[in-house]
């Protein structure tokens, strides 16, 4: 490889980078004293989430308002007004010193924050009177909240907040169709900042109790180098198969994104090492970013931790995690099964083999060097699955346990090289500060996402709910499919400006409900958790939607590949996840909806699996040989009667509980589709390796 490929290859890493420090929450880099300001008030704010979720006892409302305190001031400490300098104000835009202006106003919104905590006795009792004082504070939080958002987040959430708030305002001058009695200024401020239906709703909640330790979970096993060994450990177990690295993408991101939040820190950490190397065994550049990104921002879909929504979709539906786990795992496992099967199929197309036995990781030695990273894991998957524990006691057993596997962790590695250990000790107590700070910057967004989603939710419940699901309606044409596909392309519209928590708060708000309620109307039974997991899902799609798809963006730059490009290349590998939302709202099987059986939930799940293949063959163009025009509709028939039996029984006159008689008519099909393209099967002797396609590096 030559100076100027290396070169360019850091430079782009380096972008991604810069791009997962953005999205982490590291804006400013203050010179002097104010360097160590941001820091301490992040690791403040995880040792105060550590307490709440063990000894310290506060009621709900406090916590929210703690909460959102910490992370308004972190964020007016950490960004500048504007990114670049605008109108020769330049203090609004320092990045390397905190201006007196920011200390001010972050204080300000930090103890607006706190107002309902402060005189929670007095609002309690004039709840729907507010006086002068609530009405100014209540209006300063606000504001201050949405500026935040548009400082970390970007415009596009603030933006559509003030459109709900100035509806709810100018609800009776709009036309019929829309028109709505409006609200008064008290109970507007009664409703988001003095109660918990608005800013302090049901989201801020599940970030302040549940989503802080995960993330911060996620935070320091990144910190102790997790996400390096899960990707030897799955290059070690995949990388030598056909499309080896693509492989090993798709399985240690999907370890990786079980902890990880974030797409783009996902890409940063796993797509160093697979990125090049799918590049090295012959898969172009566009095509290697779009496995990662595909595979990163799945990640978020992989139970048992799912990111922010997943627990907040516990708290709409009112059901324990445990059930949103059961529900998402065959959709999730089967979307994952299909990416394998995608790089399968573009390493048959392309002709290539793995990586060379040499070039692998050894097994065993990488699967014992990091087996204490599985232990904080193992504990946490115990107590969410078997023991079910909350979630949150769950993840603080597995935050302590993790604490001490980073404080030994250093000083065994010194002593194994004979080295100094009081260094190594100071350094792990290091490593776990910075992993504290770390978890919380990485909490900044989700806390203003929910937030800031919270003034939407607040509009919608003050009257709007029955509005919005007649107004639906009525766009829709009472059409159940119509509105799903207008659903599914609002949330991917949404979802481009906002994170996919924001994307799913706003989209289940104003359509879950109606989806359930359309659906009823028409006498499908749609269960409420299906329509969130709709929402969900194409929240996280999103992601890697072209144009503003971040995660494309960061592969990219790695993989030295068009942006746009990477983002329509990741989004055709992820139409395979597109269609199983549409599946599951009308085949409740494939959430487990009232299945209870281990067989019968092993069989939809490997029906689901050959369904998804067979849609992947059907888009990607290749089986076991490139696809002729007429086979198509084979393909997507197998998909049909693998995903929807029940669709197929009742044409055919079979009965609902004889649904499964189908599944043998898709395997059939599919048997079939195999005969006929055996015969045009590329050679074995095309495959080539690294070496052979591109000679030795």
């Amino acid at each position: 490889m030559s100076n100027t490929e290396i070169e360019e290859i850091d430079d782009g890493l380096e972008r991604a980078r810069k791009m997962a420090k953005e999205e982490e929450g590291i804006g400013r880099r203050p010179e002097g004293f104010s360097k160590w300001v941001i820091p301490t008030i992040a690791v403040i704010w995880s040792l105060f989430q550590l307490s709440i979720a063990s000894w310290l006892i506060l009621d709900s409302t406090y916590i929210r308002a703690i909460h959102l305190g910490f992370a308004l001031l972190i964020v007016y400490l950490n960004y500048p007004f504007f990114k670049k300098p605008k109108f020769g104000l330049k203090f609004l835009s320092a990045t390397n010193r905190i201006p007196i202006f920011d200390y001010i106003i972050g204080i300000t919104a930090c103890l607006a924050a706190l107002y309902i905590m402060l005189d929670y006795v007095g609002m309690s009792t004039r709840h729907g009177a507010p006086i002068q004082r609530d009405i100014i504070i209540g209006i300063a939080l606000t504001i201050l909240l949405l500026e935040a958002a548009r400082r970390v987040i970007g415009p596009a959430l603030p933006v559509i907040a003030i459109c709900f708030c100035t509806y709810a305002f100018l609800g009776p001058y709009m036309p019929d169709l829309i028109a709505f009695k409006g609200v008064s200024l008290n109970r507007f401020v009664g409703q988001m900042t003095m109660s918990t239906e608005g800013i302090y709703g049901i989201p801020l909640d599940v970030s302040a109790t549940i989503v802080f330790l995960f993330v911060l979970f996620g935070a320091m096993l990144d910190r102790a180098g997790a996400g390096k060994y899960f990707i030897r450990l799955a290059l070690s177990l995949l990388g030598g198969f056909k499309g080896g690295p693509a492989k090993a993408a798709i399985f240690g991101s999907g370890l990786t994104g079980m902890v990880s939040g974030s797409s783009i820190a996902n890409i940063v950490t796993t797509g160093t090492f697979t990125i090049p190397m799918m590049k090295k065994v012959g898969y172009p550049a566009t095509k290697a970013a779009a496995v990662e990104v595909a595979a990163s921002t799945d990640g978020q879909l992989a139970p048992p931790i799912m990111g922010a929504a997943a627990f907040i979709i516990a708290e709409y539906v009112n059901v324990p995690y445990v059930e949103v786990i059961k529900a998402a795992a065959v959709p999730a496992f089967a979307s994952y099964a299909a990416l394998f099967y995608i790089t399968h199929i573009e390493a048959s197309k392309l002709g290539l083999r793995g990586l060379a036995k040499s070039e692998l990781p050894l097994f065993f030695k990488t699967l014992i060097g990091g087996i204490h990273f599985m232990i904080p894991i193992a504990l946490l998957l115990y107590e969410l699955v078997i023991v079910r524990h909350s979630p949150e006691l769950a993840a603080f057993h597995a935050i302590w346990l993790m604490g001490l596997i980073m404080l030994f962790q250093e000083p065994v590695k010194a002593y194994i090289a004979k080295q100094p250990i009081g260094p190594a000790i100071k350094q792990a107590v290091v490593n776990i500060f910075g992993a504290f700070a770390s978890g919380a910057r990485n909490m900044v967004s989700v806390a203003l996402a929910t937030a800031a989603a919270g003034i939407i939710v607040g509009v919608v419940a003050l009257g709007l709910g029955g509005l919005i699901t007649e107004i639906i309606d009525v766009v829709s044409g009472g059409n159940i499919y119509l509105m799903l596909v207008i659903t599914a392309i609002a949330s991917l519209i949404i979802g481009m400006g906002l994170p996919t928590t924001a994307t799913y708060i706003v989209m289940a708000s104003l359509t879950a409900p109606a989806i359930v309620t359309i659906a009823g109307a028409q006498d499908w039974f749609v269960p409420l958790m299906s329509a969130h997991l709709f929402c969900f899902y194409f929240g996280i799609l999103a992601d890697d939607t072209p144009p503003v798809g971040l995660a494309a963006y960061a592969a990219a730059a790695i993989a030295k590949s068009p942006p746009i490009a990477t983002g329509l290349q990741g989004f055709m590998y992820d139409i395979r996840t597109a269609i199983l939302p549409f599946m599951f709202i009308f085949n409740s099987d494939l959430i487990l909806h009232n299945i209870n059986s281990w067989p019968q939930a092993i069989l939809i799940f490997l029906m689901a699996c050959i369904g998804n293949f067979a849609f992947a063959s059907a888009t990607q163009g290749w089986f076991v040989a490139g696809n002729k025009i007429w086979e198509v509709p084979l393909f997507l028939s197998v998909t049909l009667c693998a995903m929807r039996p029940d669709l197929i029984a009742s044409l055919v006159g079979l009965p609902h509980d004889q649904r499964y008689y189908i599944y043998p008519v898709a395997l059939l099909i599919f048997g079939l589709l195999y005969l006929m393209q055996r015969p045009r099967m590329p050679k074995k002797g095309i495959a080539k390796t690294a070496e052979e396609a591109f000679g030795k590096t």
